[in-house]
């Protein structure tokens, strides 16, 4: 899940990294501190690389807070993950000049057919805040969790990607502006935009259902003028017409 971030960190065993085995966790923590993210200063660092503390989860959890990780100590993989996507972060901004103009082999060839096939190939989808964003959207509308972002987000909300449903939302509808402040999100995902565009798709799940139970309420009128307005007929002991 994990190997080709931890092989761009140059991690000693990218393949074999197990976060649930405690110690090898605990040690990797400390590596990407050490090593990547250098978040605390190496005085500070104390704490964290005392693995061997019963203490050790305390200080993590900190650690965690100190870096403005957006998940709970419990979400282990997702940790794992947010903190790998900011220590790439980090040594990108650290060797800008050394990787600006490389580019994976193949993909120069592919570079336009993948632009025009991919909707979302202008998301910046190594952003920590994105991901905690799409995390965050998976956790609230319960959706099983992908290692790849856009193959979930993509089967989130597939109605939404098709060609006719682009189309039908290019229309022009009529309808009354929506001020996106005065509803509250719930969750922040540390980003701006993905925080309004959580709204918008909390809104249109709303809009969603209040049609859905608008059609379930006409069924409900149409059935009850149905049977409750019966022919009855006494001699026969029956009702009906």
């Amino acid at each position: 899940m994990f190997r080709r971030k931890l092989s761009a960190l140059d991690y000693h065993n990218p393949a074999g990294f197990n976060c649930r085995d405690e110690t090898e966790f605990r040690n990797f923590i400390v590596w990407l501190e050490d090593q990547k993210i250098r978040h605390y200063k190496i005085e500070d660092r104390g704490n964290l690389r005392n693995i061997h503390s019963d203490d050790w989860p305390k200080s993590f959890e900190k650690y965690m807070k100190d870096v403005n990780c957006p998940f709970k100590i419990q979400e282990r993989q997702e940790t794992v993950d947010w903190l790998l996507g900011l220590a790439v972060r980090l040594e990108y901004g650290d060797n800008a000049d050394k990787y600006k103009d490389s580019t994976p082999d193949g993909a120069k060839n592919a570079d336009n057919t993948a632009k025009n096939a991919e909707p979302l190939i202008n998301l910046d989808v190594n952003n920590p805040d994105f991901k905690a964003g799409v995390m965050a959207l998976a956790n609230l509308l319960q959706i099983q969790r992908h290692d790849d972002y856009l193959v979930m987000l993509k089967v989130s909300f597939p109605e939404r990607l098709t060609q006719d449903a682009i189309a039908k939302a290019s229309q022009s509808k009529e309808g009354l502006p929506v001020a996106l402040e005065k509803h509250i999100l719930g969750f922040d995902t540390g980003d701006a935009v993905l925080n309004e565009a959580a709204q918008i798709l909390r809104l249109l799940h709303i809009e969603e259902l209040r049609e859905l139970q608008t059609k379930i309420n006409e069924a409900i009128v149409a059935v009850q003028a149905i049977i409750a307005d019966p022919k009855t007929d006494h001699r026969l002991g029956k009702v009906g017409r």
